[in-house]
Formats: structure tokens, C-alpha cells, sequence
């Protein structure tokens, strides 16, 4: 019983602590350095507050290994938004739309393109250490720590 509960305690410890960590990144990224979120970045933002949230919740609901799983799949989602965005940014896919480079080919009127278009983009990586753009820290740090704690979840007793 022992290691089912150490376990659980430490999946509850990613599941929270995870996400707390990425959003307190984020804020710091944007308020103490100037890199405003695009709209994907807000997306990845979405899963790690209800994460949070289902994170809390294990505190205080019944079951808590279900709201842990729950926050911990809610990061994992996060991540595979990151790795999304990151391949959007190295030009592995296109993104949507609303959200990357403005195309003016289709005949459209170009001022009204412009206009309409987001001020930060989802295509540009505003930032990266060693090739790696903060949504692919996202990814990598979100997955790692979603599966890890998915794993503590189906340990078995001792």
C-alpha cells in the first residue's frame, strides 16, 4: 500500500507541478522579457490551467488517482499542442491560417490581409536555446512529465 500511495503522491507532484512550473515560464516570458503568446501558445496555455485545475481538484474530490490522471493527460495534450506549434515553427507543416504568414496570392485585397492579420505569429519562433523554441520545451518537458507521471499511476503494490 505504501508504494501506491508514495507513487501516487509523486504522479500528483508532476501533474501539478508541471504545469505551475511551464505557466510561471510563460508569465516570466511575457512580462519580464517581451515575448507576448500567439494563439497556439495560448491553446497550450489552456491545457496546463485545467490541468491545474484538475491537479486541485485531486486534493479535495474523490477519486483522487482519477483528477491526477485527468491533469496528467490534460499536460500531456499540452505537449502534443507544443510539438504541433514547434513543427509549425520550423516549417515541417503549415499552420492555420489565422495564425501564421499572411497569403496574399489568392487576390485578395493585401492591406485588409494585413489588417487582419495576428501580431504575433504562430510560424515564428520568438525565441530558442540550442535550435529548440519554447514550444518545443513545452513539448519536451509537458510529455515527459505527463508520461512520467502516467507511469507512477499503473504502478502495482509492492
Amino acid at each position: 500500500m505504501a508504494t501506491i500511495d508514495k507513487s501516487l503522491k509523486q504522479a500528483h507532484a508532476l501533474a501539478l507541478g508541471v504545469p505551475l512550473a511551464l505557466l510561471a515560464g510563460a508569465y516570466i516570458s511575457e512580462y519580464g522579457f517581451g515575448l507576448y503568446p500567439c494563439e497556439m501558445c495560448w491553446w497550450q496555455r489552456y491545457a496546463h490551467f485545467a490541468a491545474v485545475a484538475l491537479g486541485l481538484a485531486a486534493f479535495v474530490v474523490p477519486p483522487r488517482r482519477l483528477w491526477v490522471g485527468l491533469a496528467a493527460l490534460a499536460v500531456l495534450a499540452s505537449g502534443l499542442i507544443g510539438a504541433y506549434h514547434a513543427g509549425v515553427e520550423y516549417g515541417w507543416w503549415e499552420g492555420f491560417t489565422t495564425c501564421t504568414t499572411t497569403d496574399f496570392s489568392s487576390g485578395g485585397d493585401p492591406l485588409e490581409a494585413i489588417m487582419v492579420a495576428p501580431i504575433i505569429r504562430c510560424d515564428v519562433a520568438q525565441w530558442e536555446l540550442f535550435g529548440i523554441s519554447l514550444a518545443g520545451y513545452n513539448f519536451l518537458i509537458s510529455t515527459a512529465g505527463a508520461l512520467a507521471a502516467l507511469v507512477l499511476l499503473l504502478r502495482k503494490p509492492a
